[in-house]
């Protein structure tokens, strides 16, 4: 077991790259959640068109696991709050929503990790569920090569509402992350993945390097098993909170009961 350790060396290497989930990896929480309380603050949508994604967001983070339904469900319902929306709208509001609620929340260690990838000249990708023009302007903004992510439909510059494809989840990590090696000519072997979840098992063990970053129950124990890195950013105490509701089924029910009552003080602040 190894916590906060130099881990592998980080040197140069044309061959090799670092791949980054977003959602408690990179930054704290979940980045659709700050970018649809950005929007919702500029009046894009009402509170009850996110009301079914913050249940389905309790699921994940509290469960700990997904339900196949709810999966599709998310699938079904991702980003419909901003069909009718134009791209040149949602580029100038995540721009904004990034300086007002992402930058305050992104983890000092994994930005330091980040930095020592790119400062060796590494590739450094952020590989995400989140939507592409979010991932796109966190990637802009950190300086890092590019963001592969969640792709939305787009007519004539609005907004759908619908997918491209499908979310960038779970083994579509992976996958995207093999193409990425197969297009830049990189060696997976030598590259690096960090993630924070255990969904995120596909990605991380496609690389020689992987890292658990803020990892949840089930992913630090297989960390753990198989002598993974692990870096942990945040404080005891948050972090022995996060893993007791992990593992309380009692947890879900509140976090929903949270979710509902409280969503409108989330969403105005």
């Amino acid at each position: 077991m190894r916590y906060d350790h130099a881990g592998p060396l980080i040197r140069p290497d044309v061959a090799a790259a670092a791949f980054f989930d977003l959602d408690n990896t990179v930054i704290q929480g979940a980045s659709m959640f700050h970018l649809a309380r950005g929007l919702y603050q500029r009046g894009f949508f009402p509170t009850r068109a996110i009301l079914k994604g913050l249940w389905l967001q309790t699921w994940f983070r509290v469960m700990g696991r997904e339900n196949p339904e709810h999966m599709r469900q998310a699938r079904d319902s991702a980003l419909s709050f901003i069909a009718g929306h134009t791209v040149e709208e949602m580029a100038a509001a995540g721009e904004e929503i990034y300086e007002e609620s992402i930058l305050p929340k992104i983890w000092p260690g994994t930005r330091a990790l980040v930095q020592t990838h790119l400062d060796v000249g590494q590739q450094v990708w952020v590989v995400t569920a989140a939507p592409i023009e979010l991932a796109g302007i966190i990637a802009k903004r950190l300086g890092l090569t590019g963001a592969v992510a969640t792709i939305p439909e787009t007519v004539n510059g609005v907004y759908t509402g619908r997918l491209v494809g499908e979310l960038l989840h779970g083994p579509a990590k992976a996958d995207a992350v093999r193409n990425l090696a197969a297009e830049h000519g990189l060696d997976l072997a030598r590259c690096f993945a960090y993630s924070d979840s255990y969904n995120d098992l596909p990605m991380l063990s496609l690389v020689g390097h992987p890292c658990a970053v803020n990892p949840d129950k089930r992913l630090e124990h297989h960390a753990q098993e198989l002598d993974w890195q692990i870096r942990e950013f945040r404080t005891h105490r948050r972090a022995v909170r996060l893993g007791l509701l992990g593992t309380a089924s009692a947890g879900a029910a509140a976090g929903a009961l949270a979710a509902g009552l409280g969503v409108r003080r989330m969403l105005k602040r």
